[in-house]
């Protein structure tokens, strides 16, 4: 069996940001009530270097932060890595067989991160370092778990529109890729619209010691006044998180695709918005009712838990703290900006309660009785956020 297949196909061994990620959602649903009783093999996790840190801002860093960071005393290798959606037309095997064809005008969203190959070195391990040299050449490196869902491997091809054709190098663990589906090179994202860094990799200098503490205080006064709410950085240690990506606390893209489905979309009507596939629609959505909520339009995979968990809300004498109801499929990108990447309301995995007196940046304002009960029925709330999101409630694991 191929490296890569062995990769691709291996069991997850540690946590998946957090959640219990047994993700047996909806297991005994029937024929046609969406891809949960499929679901592909999870990779091994194996850390990055034990000294990595990793330091993201909400919407992305700001210009300039990169090499500020690089001056600082205690601090040796950094790396920025871009990440957006890259748009995947067609794809096809290292056999030359076509595996993606979305419809006509339709393309396959690919959450894409771009890396300069020399400074992203040091955060791979030394045997896997080779494979890098194919990304500067302008390969691209599959996420194990991106290589189970497509079912391709090292010379597949992926057509990512604005003629380029990126051929597959290397598979390697999720981790090492910070859960990114794809990894390019800074030109190559460029080429695909993927230039926007949204976080950095850090080592320590030689005989300095770095702790997360010391980096917030260091990073701080680093971020442009005129960041306004996103003006906050968020870092992580060795082993405080198993991706290390931007927004680290919510699932990546590529498991919410193993397990809620993939989609092919293309721009909606109004700014910030998408259409996704129509038969995806018809195949993983359910409009239904829900206590306390109402009639909702979510993806079937969340039906179970939404249902019991507000279910529990009612039945606690709690309904009167649900005020407003605001949705749950509504495909769009976050902040209704293209600039930004896919919000998980376009899977139908995330709806907001009570918007009045919790809009983003502020003070959220929920009854912490509700929000307990949903957190026990594995929702997370995302006034816990760096920058609070007090409306917003997300799958993030099986109760």
């Amino acid at each position: 069996m191929s490296r890569w297949l062995r990769l691709a196909c291996a069991a997850v061994a540690g946590m998946l940001v957090g959640a219990a990620l047994t993700l047996a959602v909806q297991t005994s649903a029937g024929p046609g009530q969406g891809a949960m009783s499929e679901r592909p093999a999870l990779p091994v996790i194996r850390s990055v270097a034990p000294e990595t840190f990793l330091a993201w801002i909400p919407r992305g860093l700001p210009g300039g932060f990169q090499k500020a960071v690089r001056h600082l005393p205690d601090v040796g290798a950094v790396t920025a890595v871009a990440e957006d959606d890259g748009w995947l037309r067609r794809s096809w095997s290292d056999a030359g067989e076509l595996i993606d064809s979305p419809p006509p005008t339709y393309r396959i969203p690919l959450d894409t991160a771009a890396v300069d190959p020399t400074t992203f070195a040091p955060f791979v391990p030394p045997p896997d370092r080779v494979s890098l040299a194919g990304v500067a050449n302008g390969e691209g490196i599959l996420g194990a778990t991106s290589a189970s869902l497509r079912g391709l491997g090292p010379g597949a091809i992926l057509d990512l529109g604005r003629d380029t054709h990126i051929r597959v190098a290397a598979v390697l663990p999720d981790d090492l890729v910070g859960a990114a589906e794809l990894l390019v090179s800074k030109e190559t994202g460029r080429r695909i619209g993927v230039e926007q860094d949204r976080y950095l990799l850090v080592q320590p200098a030689p005989g300095r010691r770095l702790s997360t503490r010391k980096l917030l205080r260091d990073l701080r006064p680093l971020l442009p006044s005129d960041l306004g709410v996103n003006r906050d950085v968020q870092v992580r240690a060795p082993g405080q998180t198993p991706y290390f990506r931007a927004g680290d606390a919510v699932l990546p893209p590529v498991l919410v695709k193993a397990f809620f489905g993939e989609f092919a979309a293309r721009p909606g009507d109004e700014p910030g918005t998408l259409e996704v596939d129509p038969a995806w629609r018809a195949s993983h959505l359910v409009t239904t009712h829900i206590p306390v909520l109402g009639t909702v339009t979510c993806n079937r995979g969340i039906i179970a838990q939404l249902r019991a968990a507000m279910g529990e809300v009612r039945a606690d004498g709690l309904a009167s703290t649900v005020k407003s109801f605001h949705g749950c499929f509504v495909p769009r990108f976050i902040g209704w900006s293209s600039a930004n990447m896919i919000s998980y309301h376009s899977w139908g995995i995330a709806f907001d309660i009570n918007l009045a007196g919790n809009l983003r940046g502020a003070a959220p304002h929920q009854d912490p009785r509700l929000v307990r009960i949903l957190a026990r029925w594995g929702f997370l709330w995302g006034g816990t956020w760096l920058v609070p999101d007090g409306s917003h409630f997300e799958f993030h694991r099986v109760a």
